[in-house]
């Protein structure tokens, strides 16, 4: 079985063997600044090419419209939802309460009951 510290090692060498060659250098070369502008406009040409047309608009869009807040109908669903948690707790909560309630006085009474046996058979 293997300990924690092979898994480790294992893992980043699967990771290292994935990547391109050279990355490393052109990684460091990017952030000592050795033609970074022109990597990053390398960059942001591939990502506008991953992009469809109209991709920002629709995005602002979405944005727009959620960030209009919750309808009066949202706000009362989740009022409802908020009462009806708190009925369930609080019906729980009195259960449990009652039941232990209960318990304790049970066993307070198979106690007295015990005694009482114990006083008539001693007399």
């Amino acid at each position: 079985m293997k300990n924690d510290d092979q898994a480790w090692r294992q893992l980043q060498q699967h990771a290292a063997d994935q990547l391109p060659p050279e990355f490393a250098r052109r990684v460091l070369g990017l952030t000592r600044g050795v033609e970074a502008s022109a990597a990053w406009a390398q960059l942001r040409q591939r990502g506008a090419q991953q992009l469809r047309s109209g991709f920002a608009e629709r995005v602002l869009r979405a944005a727009r419209a959620w960030s209009t807040g919750p309808s009066i109908w949202d706000q009362l669903a989740m009022c409802t939802a908020t009462m009806a948690f708190c009925l369930c707790s609080v019906l729980f909560l009195d259960a449990r309460a009652k039941h232990s309630t209960e318990q304790a006085n049970l066993a307070s009474w198979a106690q007295l009951a015990t005694e009482v046996e114990d006083v008539e058979s001693a007399q």
